[in-house]
């Protein structure tokens, strides 16, 4: 059975961050392939404006192009409605019965998974792969909250043994809105895709 590594998210935009989780998981753990599977429409983000879906699968597909082992996945895009990992996940198996897959997140995730729909579902239906963080404020130790869903939801949890690179899209975003350059935090054609598209705001007028 291939091992396949989920790489789900807005994307909005995709960044460094996201493929160094999609690499480190894939060689420490030897995957198959990491599939970069962006969201239709994420419930959890109904209070501000999420990009155009058609704008971030092709983003995703410029920033994984020339990534061995990555592929890009429309499985979640491509339904209808609000889009939930607990339902995307028990759909996945059911499409690919001969695949394992396994869930990559950073840790943040870790500290937020249990607001997730039916999180009970998401940890018991696949193992997952966090990247290796540690929180100084307003966290438990992540070796504890590992134990600790482990033991509430039968988690299967392995670490991923990178440092998370100290990014987010909603720093990319503003920053584009700013004017600040992205260059160190995008790949390059995630970039040029970016000003030729005008999204966040990016001046083009230069």
């Amino acid at each position: 059975m291939a091992k396949i590594g989920i790489m789900g998210g807005t994307f909005d935009p995709v960044h460094d961050g996201h493929l160094l989780l999609g690499r480190q998981a894939y060689t420490e753990y030897c995957l198959d392939s990491v599939w970069f599977m962006p969201s239709g429409q994420p419930p959890h983000k109904r209070d501000h404006h999420v990009t155009d879906g058609n704008h971030r699968c092709a983003m995703v597909k410029l920033a994984i192009k020339d990534e061995p082992g990555f592929e890009f996945s429309d499985f979640e895009f491509r339904r209808n409605g609000n889009t939930y990992t607990a339902q995307t996940m028990a759909l996945l198996k059911e499409a690919f019965p001969q695949h394992n897959f396994f869930y990559i997140i950073g840790a943040d995730s870790l500290y937020e998974i249990e607001s997730w729909y039916h999180p009970e579902q998401v940890m018991s239906s696949v193992p997952f792969l966090v990247a290796e963080r540690e929180y100084e404020k307003n966290h438990r130790p992540l070796k504890d909250q590992i134990t600790r869903l482990s033991n509430l939801y039968g988690a299967r949890i392995s670490l991923l043994h990178c440092k998370e690179m100290d990014i987010s899209s909603a720093q990319i975003r503003q920053a584009v809105k700013k004017g600040t350059s992205i260059r160190n935090l995008v790949p390059h054609a995630v970039g040029e895709y970016i000003a030729a598209h005008s999204l966040y705001g990016a001046d083009t007028s230069e």
